[in-house]
């Protein structure tokens, strides 16, 4: 048993909350609104986010940081735009002998950085460890089948969370390959994105398919140039995130898609949905692509729509119509990937 401490209320946090105490362990929930973790324990769910799943009295609710005290692992489930802003405030209760691990999948807008990245810089005295794989709340919190990745710079630390947190229902690999794992869970958000649009617009599996293909493969293309291994995109961070987030109505990015597609104004979208990753980390993953120099048409494309007013239709048109090309022209990686 082991005691976890998970920095934020929302779907994920309480997810892996209710599924990580069901197999034992002690855990503390962290949110900075004493008036959500009032309306949780009131209710006896996390209603707005994850309804129909119990939380037990027994799982600690606090809306003070000093509940990290004490720690062994201490969990981030916290919107990208405000990780590092939590990470600052959390620091001084985290020790050198804590794991801290990042369930969030985006990039931080200012600086493009990971977010492991932005958390080794406000947290440098702790190891990190990105838990990330196709792993939606609304299943984990449910003791749905699961299998998801550790990676970390750290072996020892990626080892810790895997026998730790591994279960009858939660299975965890390990990957060393930190950049790859953080950018597939990120960047397919805006491929989901993409998928639902073509939802709401009438699209079939066709386009769908075609979508998610060419999507892991500019996924792969930028992460390769930023470090990564082409081989780490055919897992369960790659391709398994992608297809899982692109396809089940449980997937954010999605539904916000299929409002734009039918219509509704990407802003708009993103309100009525709630969190949206995706339409965030298609603002820093434009910008990335550009100062790398990689061909993402996809996510050029999105980022017109969503923050420049262009028509979803054009952006489709303009995507068929990009030169013809051999689909085995950029097989240097491909051939790595091994699919």
């Amino acid at each position: 048993m082991a005691n976890i401490t998970i920095l934020g209320s929302g779907g994920f946090g309480i997810g892996l909350a209710v599924m990580l105490h069901k197999h034992g362990h002690r855990i503390t929930v962290w949110s900075k609104f004493q008036e959500e973790l009032d309306a949780i324990r009131r209710n006896g769910e996390q209603v707005q986010k994850l309804p129909g799943v119990a939380i037990p009295p027994e799982i600690g609710l606090s809306s003070s940081l000093s509940c990290i005290q004490g720690s062994d692992l201490v969990l981030f489930g916290i919107p990208s735009s405000f990780v590092r802003s939590v990470a600052r405030e959390a620091s001084p209760y985290i020790t050198s002998d804590m794991v801290v691990v990042n369930t969030g999948k985006g990039l931080e807008e200012g600086s493009l950085k990971l977010l492991s990245e932005v958390l080794g810089e406000e947290i440098p005295q702790a190891a990190i460890v990105v838990l990330t794989g196709p792993s939606h709340a609304e299943e984990v919190g449910r003791c749905i089948t699961t299998a998801v990745v550790a990676a970390s710079r750290s072996a020892a630390a990626a080892s810790y969370v895997q026998e730790t947190l591994s279960n009858s229902c939660f299975r965890i690999y390990v990957n060393d390959d930190v950049i790859g794992c953080e950018l597939g869970g990120a960047l397919k958000n805006i491929i989901a994105l993409c998928a639902g649009i073509c939802d709401g617009l009438g699209y079939g599996d066709n386009t769908k398919a075609a979508l998610m293909t060419r999507g892991i493969h500019e996924i792969a293309r930028l992460g390769v140039a930023m470090g990564a291994r082409a081989a780490t995109f055919s897992g369960l961070t790659g391709i398994g995130d992608l297809i899982v987030t692109c396809t089940s109505m449980h997937s954010r990015n999605r539904r916000a898609g299929i409002l734009i597609g039918e219509g509704v104004l990407p802003d708009d979208a993103v309100k009525q949905v709630g969190t949206v990753e995706g339409y965030y980390c298609c603002h820093v993953a434009y910008r990335l692509a550009q100062q790398m120099g990689v061909d993402m048409p996809i996510t050029e494309q999105l980022y017109h729509v969503l923050f420049e007013g262009s028509d979803v239709r054009d952006a489709l048109g303009k995507l068929m119509a990009r030169p013809s090309r051999q689909e085995n022209e950029e097989s240097s990686f491909l051939r790595d990937m091994m699919i």
